[in-house]
Formats: structure tokens, C-alpha cells, sequence
């Protein structure tokens, strides 16, 4: 069983005439800015899944803003510290992005893969011949494919000493990248690669989006490698892109990403643009995942509050 804090998704898993309240209090941007009267119902779709999940067991923690007015147009605990998984990385990205502005690494620096660095699951580095890879390409594949191995090498050399200061600089309290990534966790290591609040990360990744996080080319460069990510499982599984080409607008949708998965994790934050609005978004999902159904309910919640996102921007 996983406890949630006192408090925690009250709001969601009380009564619907509470979550009601909340609608109306966080649809009222949309109404008055962006569409309309017919919008009166915008994310009901997304409270009604994230009740039925929180009834069923689950922590969630979620957030949106509008990119043009800093609104909040949909909450739920979303000040929760919850795992995040592989969204930390993110976090080692700004860094390395910064370094390589500052000029203290270049990113045509090759850097070795070494037997301590080994890990499994995400990534395709693990399974390529190549035992060296220039820094930038290295950042590249995290952005792309979340790669556990490149993010070990690259946490190697620029050093999680310096990732947990620049998190600290940029002002975040309840987020962090814990610890490099591991396949399994003893009674020494941080239980979680990473935490995060929705609050907070939708915070970062709006100021990715105007380039205010370090500075504008630190940030293009971070926004860069995370417009390769193709991991579309989530919430943007609702916005009809090609999870393998996406860095354009389609149909008028942009998408900038970051997903995390671990054992009863589920996370994603990202910006998502579109012909009427943009917003910065993002949801966590800590849950027991001893079975494939609650999976895949939880997916799927993840996705119908996509597809609110999707009616806001669009």
C-alpha cells in the first residue's frame, strides 16, 4: 500500500461537488481568454479520471498554466512532492546545456562508458558497439530516448554535486535530481532517481519556454534536446504527433517533453503549444503496480487529462 500525505488528494477523491468547485474556479482563464462559452466544461474530462484513479488507490499531482498569462488552469495537489523518475534528468541536462555555454566542457569532448556506468532499461547506448560518444551526442540521447547510460557518463563528468547546486540556484525546493541511475536500489542509495512537485516543474519548464533558466541559449539548448524525446506513452499520447518527428508544429501543435517511468511511477511534464494557447503542464502518478490493469487506468487518466490539454491549446 502506498500512504499519502495528510491531506493529500482531498480535493480529488471527496465528493464531486468539490471537484466541481475547483473546475469552475481553474476553467475560468479558458473561459475568459481563450474559447468561449463553449469551453464551459474544459477539463472535466481530466478531474473525473484523476477522482476515479485517487478513489482506486492512486497518488496524483497535477498542474497546468497558461504560457501567456501564468494562470493556473488546472490543479490538483499539485505542491505534493511525488517520485518522478527519469524527469530529474532534465535537471542534469540544464547543467550540462550551461556548462557548455560557459565553456567549461566542449561538447565535442568524447567520453568513455565504463563498467560502473553500467545500467539497464532506458536507452539505446547500452546496445550500440561504440564505447565513446561526444558530450553533446551524449546529452542528445538523454533528450531522445531518456538513456540511462548516457545520463551515468554525463552525471561522471559534470557531477551531481553541480546538478543539486544549479537546482538550488534556479530556486527549487521540492525537486531534484536524487542519484545516478541504478538497477537496483540498496538501503544506502536514494530511494528515488528523482522528486518533483507539479508546481514546481511546470514552473521550470514554462521558464525553459521563454528562455529565462540560466540563460536564453542555456535554455534553447535544454529545449533542444528535449524536443527529440520520443516517448509519447503519456499525456501527449493524446495529441496526435509522430513520436519520432515532432519537432515542428503539426496541425499547428508544438511539443517540448519529459517523461519518467519507474515500478508505480508514471510522470510527465512538457509545454504544448497550439493555435489558441500554450500551456506548461505537468501530472505524477505513484501507484501499486502489481497488476497490469491499474497500469494501464492510470495511462489512461494520463491521457484524458491530454486531451483537455489538447482542447485548451487548439
Amino acid at each position: 500500500m502506498f500512504h499519502r500525505p495528510e491531506g493529500d488528494l482531498r480535493t480529488v477523491s471527496s465528493a464531486a461537488q468539490q471537484a466541481s468547485g475547483r473546475r469552475a474556479r481553474h476553467t475560468a482563464v479558458a473561459l475568459g481568454r481563450h474559447r468561449g462559452e463553449e469551453t464551459a466544461d474544459s477539463f472535466d474530462r481530466g478531474f473525473a479520471a484523476l477522482a476515479e484513479l485517487a478513489l482506486a488507490g492512486v497518488q496524483v499531482s497535477a498542474r497546468a498554466v497558461d504560457l501567456a498569462t501564468g494562470q493556473v488552469v488546472f490543479s490538483v495537489d499539485d505542491h505534493v512532492v511525488m517520485p518522478t523518475a527519469s524527469i530529474g534528468k532534465v535537471l542534469l541536462l540544464i547543467e550540462v546545456a550551461a556548462q557548455l555555454e560557459q565553456r567549461q566542457v566542449s561538447g565535442l569532448t568524447l567520453l568513455d562508458r565504463e563498467a560502473r556506468d553500467a545500467v539497464g532499461d532506458s536507452g539505446i547506448w547500452q546496445h550500440l558497439a561504440v564505447p565513446s560518444l561526444p558530450l553533446a551526442d551524449l546529452a542528445a540521447l538523454v533528450g531522445a530516448a531518456s538513456d540511462n547510460l548516457a545520463t551515468n557518463v554525463l552525471l561522471r563528468r559534470v557531477g551531481l554535486e553541480a546538478v543539486s547546486a544549479r537546482t538550488e540556484q534556479l530556486g527549487l525546493t521540492r525537486t531534484g535530481l536524487l542519484d545516478l541511475v541504478r538497477d537496483h536500489r540498496g538501503p544506502d542509495d536514494a530511494p528515488q532517481l528523482s522528486i518533483g512537485s507539479a508546481a514546481e516543474l511546470t514552473w521550470l519548464f514554462a521558464a525553459l519556454a521563454r528562455g529565462e533558466i540560466v540563460d536564453r541559449a542555456t535554455s534553447q539548448r535544454v529545449v533542444q534536446w528535449l524536443s527529440l524525446n520520443a516517448d509519447l506513452t503519456m499525456v501527449a499520447g493524446s495529441f496526435g504527433l509522430d513520436p519520432l518527428a515532432h519537432r515542428g508544429a503539426d496541425h499547428g501543435i508544438l511539443l517540448v517533453n519529459k517523461t519518467g517511468t519507474d515500478a508505480g511511477v508514471r510522470s510527465e511534464v512538457g509545454v504544448l503549444r497550439g493555435p489558441r494557447a500554450g500551456v506548461a503542464y505537468a501530472v505524477s502518478m505513484y501507484f501499486d503496480d502489481s497488476g497490469l490493469p491499474i497500469r494501464l487506468r492510470v495511462l489512461e487518466g494520463m491521457r484524458t487529462f491530454g486531451l483537455d490539454l489538447l482542447e485548451y491549446v487548439h
